[in-house]
């Protein structure tokens, strides 16, 4: 193996191990992480209580007979309890719905909530509709103090607002639901779902509740919770992209950590929308002016059904005022990198602020992210139009990208080559030299190269170059929504992993199941490092490394089993057409002829570059300034006289 090859490989490992170091928690991120832990727990075993006190108090009530039951000790025991509310706090359970051609939503009049969405255009990995969420164990009110009582607008029944409800139609579909307090005094929930949208308006109409909540009140505290429904095949890595996801205003994006069964974040900023993500689907509630602070949480489900548990507590602003309009919107959409952006676009018209709603697709931070959104996504979209196989549209951008890096690939073959032919002439040098003169070997390899004109970085620099581009599509291809349930010769679904063989048993490390393309993209790395090695100078001097090198395919087996088929495809296409290229490249060189240039080039006088120039003359002018070296100098005159 050529110095190069080791230099690049060497340079990668350090990259990984930096990266990991940098990426380790300190104790004190531990400790946090602990403390957040107990938090959540506490929390979660005081909401347990609170329910089994509920689930007590309603059994009671049920456990009467209707005939001994006193309705007017249960209408005071309302009337304490919910004051002005009392009237709400029974009622008839109801899922009203509205619907384009995109959303179906369930809105029951318990809690005034959506109770169900449904994206009419998907289905599951196992065809069955998709649903993000639905059911009793999903939330969404209001929670504020009236009266020196505590109110949960989720325990209380809404009712439709007079003329509110419209059926699908030229202006959409759209429905107003009211809490009252009294005659003069409603909350309301206002849900507008345009023709062809994901995007629903949501206003909260607050009206007579200043006297309600008291002249001091500033905000109101909005609870959202949700279990989301697994919708991909292998629930292990839709979790591993499944998080919530928040947008300070002004500022840039931030998430929970995917990887984390539990986590919790307080919130104390301003925020424009927090997201219930999924690998490819969310529910976004955007404020459009801004949340005042919240605090986030998830907890991973393991049940075969659902993904994570989200909560969140968020605080709205509130001017407390007689008649109060509180304007909001819910996204439950895909995570479509261009419908997003188109959203966010749409949004800034209309308010002068850009949402960055696009920026949930996870495309990777800085020169990584630039690429994928300047480079590869145009070109996937522009392949798009042409061919509707996206087998084939991978194939054709693997094709663009080797060709716009064909010249590197040429540096890197030439470099290479020049190093090949030299090897004799290291071997001399080598057989001169004796072992353990290591340093003297190297130097006097060093210069050959330096007179031969062989740069041993020429064939490392192109590698490196290429390395965010790879990085780039490794995080293209697991979040590139085009490519869900998109199937391609045995694979069903590029978006997950390949199984041509289902294992009954687990093996550690590897899982349950087999990945053609992972098996094609292993063998085409092995064959491309052991022609690497074979067309290289050094692969004889250093036998551990040439080990290491068929030892890291061995590991992306591993590693690549469970990831996207088409991330697996698109290696194992590099690696081929990089076979192609080398077979031409070398038709193309002859190994005497580079020889004897270089053999010329070893007569001509080493010249120098900018930069040791410069060092040279620092080095000049700081011995002609230094006074020690002018008295030395006079030193050494005879006689120590003057000229």
């Amino acid at each position: 193996m050529d110095r190069n090859s080791i230099t690049g490989i060497v340079l990668i490992g350090l990259i990984l191990i930096i990266f990991s170091v940098l990426n380790k928690p300190s104790q004190e991120d531990i400790d946090a992480a602990r403390r957040r832990q107990d938090s959540l727990e506490m929390v979660r075993q005081q909401q347990l209580e609170e329910e089994a006190r509920q689930i007590e108090q309603e059994e009671l009530v049920e456990e009467l007979p209707l005939e001994e039951s006193d309705p007017e000790g249960v209408a005071t025991e309302m009337q304490n309890r919910y004051g002005v509310f009392a009237p709400a706090a029974t009622g008839e359970d109801r899922i009203y719905t509205i619907e384009n051609e995109n959303v179906r939503i369930g809105i029951s009049s318990q809690g005034g909530r959506p109770w169900s969405v449904e994206l009419k255009n998907y289905q599951t990995w196992d065809s069955l509709p998709l649903v993000l969420f639905e059911g009793e164990t999903n939330s969404f009110g209001l929670n504020f103090f009236s009266q020196n009582r505590s109110i949960s607008t989720n325990e209380l029944y809404f009712t439709p607002s007079p003329g509110a409800v419209f059926q699908q139609g030229a202006d959409g579909s759209s429905l107003a639901m009211r809490l009252y307090a009294g005659e003069e005094s409603y909350i309301e929930y206002e849900y507008t779902l345009s023709p062809g949208s994901y995007m629903v308006d949501f206003d909260i109409n607050m009206v007579g509740m200043d006297q309600l909540l008291g002249s001091g009140a500033s905000f109101i505290d909005l609870r959202w919770e949700i279990d989301v429904i697994g919708q991909e095949r292998g629930s292990k890595n839709e979790n591993n992209y499944s998080t919530i996801q928040y947008k300070f205003l002004g500022d840039d994006i931030d998430k929970l950590s995917e990887r984390s069964d539990i986590d919790r974040e307080e919130l104390r900023t301003r925020l424009k929308w927090i997201a219930f993500k999924q690998q490819f689907f969310s529910s976004v509630l955007i404020a459009d002016d801004h949340f005042s602070s919240a605090i986030v949480q998830q907890e991973r489900i393991e049940d075969g059904r659902y993904l994570r548990n989200y909560v969140a507590d968020i605080r709205l602003p509130l001017e407390n005022i007689a008649s109060e309009v509180i304007p909001m919107r819910f996204y439950f959409g895909p995570n479509h990198f261009n419908t997003l952006r188109s959203y966010s676009r749409e949004y800034l018209a209309e308010n002068g602020y850009d949402p960055e709603l696009e920026k949930m697709v996870p495309l990777g931070w800085g020169l990584f992210g630039w690429l994928n959104r300047f480079m590869i996504i145009p070109v996937f979209n522009f392949l798009e139009n042409y061919t509707s196989n996206y087998g084939i549209i991978i194939l054709l951008l693997t094709l663009f990208i080797k060709l716009l890096l064909f010249p590197l690939t040429y540096k890197s073959y030439i470099s290479t080559s020049k190093m090949r032919v030299l090897k004799p002439q290291i071997d001399e040098i080598n057989e001169k030299i004796p072992k353990d003169k290591a340093m003297e070997r190297q130097q006097a390899t060093m210069s050959l190269y330096k007179k031969a004109g062989v740069n041993p970085m020429g064939g490392c620099i192109p590698m490196l170059i290429q390395f965010p581009i790879l990085i780039a599509m490794f995080r293209f291809f697991p979040n590139a929504f085009e490519l869900r349930q998109e199937g391609f010769l045995w694979a069903t679904d590029l978006s997950t992993y390949d199984s041509i063989l289902d294992l009954p048993f687990t093996i550690p490390f590897y899982g349950s199941h087999v990945s053609l393309f992972t098996l094609l993209m292993t063998i085409s790395t092995i064959i491309y490092t052991k022609m690497n090695s074979q067309m290289t100078a050094g692969s004889s001097q250093m036998p551990g490394m040439q080990t290491m090198m068929y030892m890291m395919p061995l590991m992306f087996l591993f590693i690549f089993n469970d990831f996207a088929s088409a991330l697996s495809y698109y290696y194992f296409l590099t690696n081929m057409i990089t076979f192609g290229q080398q077979a031409i490249i070398k038709r193309f060189v002859d190994d005497k002829e580079l020889l004897r240039r270089l053999n010329e080039h070893k007569k001509k006088p080493v010249s120098k570059s900018n930069f040791q120039k410069r060092l040279e003359d620092m080095a000049k002018k700081r011995g002609v300034q230094s006074p020690k070296a002018k008295d030395t100098n006079k030193r050494k005159r005879p006689g120590g006289g003057k000229k």
